[in-house]
């Protein structure tokens, strides 16, 4: 299976391949139909788009996040951000770049205009993405022949707006090389770090992006609920997830999810042995889709039929208390508490229940930022002493896993209200029927 990340770079395509792809979902095989036509099991064929539900991010709304960046590089004493491909060129612009090693860039100065380095054959894409930016209709677009230093141009750009001497802010996911070269290029140059200011935009979502969010969590249970009324005795691996991607496709936005069977539960990120359904198997299904660059993150486990009379006491046991220590962090979740505290008050619950101590069952921090990155500030992690504000969202995942067995993990995504917290899509009630209504 590919990875999540690399499914949302190739776009929709892939969900479309999966859903033609499979012998379970392809037709033609039968005399009277027409070849490709596609047949779906009940429970996703009723599935309904909600692509008209989501709005994507308009402009002013990036000249707005532009103005609050700079906002925060004047808190933090950074006279300019840089930036390369990823979503935080994204956030801040609009523009989807594809990485690689010649370097294209956004350079943001605390005070004066924006400019762009870009390799010169790539002008053309460049300036077509670049129109659609604030200040698009306009912009400086410092372009580098093949045998030239684009960190000269970088150089240059911050010379020419008095930052020859300035502190230059670099967001966390730039490539070495590129802030060596500018490091050389431009040596009475400082580089910091800018996570200060994408981070601190970033992790504050908008109305916009609270509803995007939600819209995706919505869909991502839509799409999980009708794979479970469609799985059988049998089914593999490439079977279910090929069916989740139907769903998607049938729900209009691309995602995916992996599926781990029985013992394979107990890696919380899976294993690469080849799994089966059989009946009385416990499946755990992880992962999103994304609405208008915006993710979801959750994970379902239960029973296909009825539970195994060898586990089953225990299989509810764990998963009550799996449900009881995400209720506990859902409670604990409000502005002004640490981060660090909504990890202790999950893990509490499991270590008291007997599955202690620290990471021995629940082998992993309670949760992670999420917004355009499924992974990102802030951490629900132990020692994070950073405070949540109103309009952060992340997972809220406790899990346990006992290695040979089983493991159970519910995750759902969390939204930091104004007084307290809520999940955008209901807890789980129970392995034997996990999406029935409270």
């Amino acid at each position: 299976m590919i990875s999540r990340r690399c499914f949302f770079e190739v776009g929709g395509v892939a969900a479309g391949v999966a859903v033609l792809s499979h012998p379970l979902l392809a037709r033609g095989a039968e005399r009277d139909e027409k070849p490709n036509e596609v047949s779906l099991p009940p429970s996703l064929a009723r599935l309904k788009a909600r692509k008209s539900e989501a709005s994507p991010i308009t402009r002013e709304e990036r000249s707005e996040r532009l103005e609050r960046a700079r906002k925060l590089m004047s808190e933090n004493a950074i006279d300019a951000i840089f930036l390369t491909s990823g979503t935080s060129l994204n956030y801040f612009t609009g523009l989807r770049w594809w990485g690689g090693e010649r370097m294209f860039a956004f350079v943001l100065p605390a005070k004066g205009a924006a400019f762009y380095v870009c390799p010169a054959f790539e002008e053309g894409r460049a300036r077509e993405q670049i129109s659609h930016a604030p200040n698009g209709e306009r912009p400086d677009v410092r372009t580098w022949q093949e045998d030239e230093s684009p960190y000269d141009r970088v150089a240059q750009g911050l010379k020419e707006r008095g930052m020859a001497s300035g502190k230059l802010g670099i967001e966390e996911t730039v490539r070495f090389f590129f802030a060596d070269g500018i490091a050389k290029a431009a040596p009475q140059v400082t580089l910091t770090s800018a996570t200060p200011v994408t981070a601190g935009c970033r992790m504050i979502k908008s109305t916009h992006e609270i509803a995007l969010m939600r819209l995706a969590a919505q869909v991502t249970l839509s799409a999980y609920e009708a794979v479970y009324h469609a799985l059988r005795d049998g089914m593999t691996q490439p079977q279910v997830e090929s069916l989740i991607a139907a769903a998607y496709g049938q729900l209009g936005f691309p995602g995916e999810a992996s599926m781990e069977v029985d013992k394979y539960t107990a890696y919380p990120h899976g294993s690469s042995t080849p799994q089966v359904i059989r009946e009385g198997s416990i499946v755990m299904i992880d992962d999103g889709c994304t609405v208008e660059g915006y993710q979801s993150d959750i994970t379902r486990t239960f029973v296909l039929g009825k539970i195994p009379e060898k586990q089953g006491d225990k299989m509810k046991k764990v998963f009550d208390i799996v449900h009881r220590a995400q209720a506990a962090a859902l409670a604990t979740a409000h502005p002004g508490a640490e981060c660090g505290s909504i990890d202790t008050a999950a893990r509490r619950v499991i270590t008291d229940a007997g599955y202690g101590p620290d990471y021995k069952y629940f082998s992993h921090r309670l949760g992670h930022g999420m917004g355009m990155d499924m992974h990102e500030w802030p951490y629900l992690v132990r020692g994070n002493a950073t405070k949540l504000a109103p309009n952060m969202t992340t997972s809220n995942e406790p899990g346990i896993y006992i290695r040979g067995e089983f493991g159970i993990r519910l995750e759902d995504d969390m939204h930091v209200t104004e007084n307290g917290a809520e999940l955008f899509t209901p807890q789980s009630p129970s392995l034997e029927d996990p999406f029935r209504a409270a």
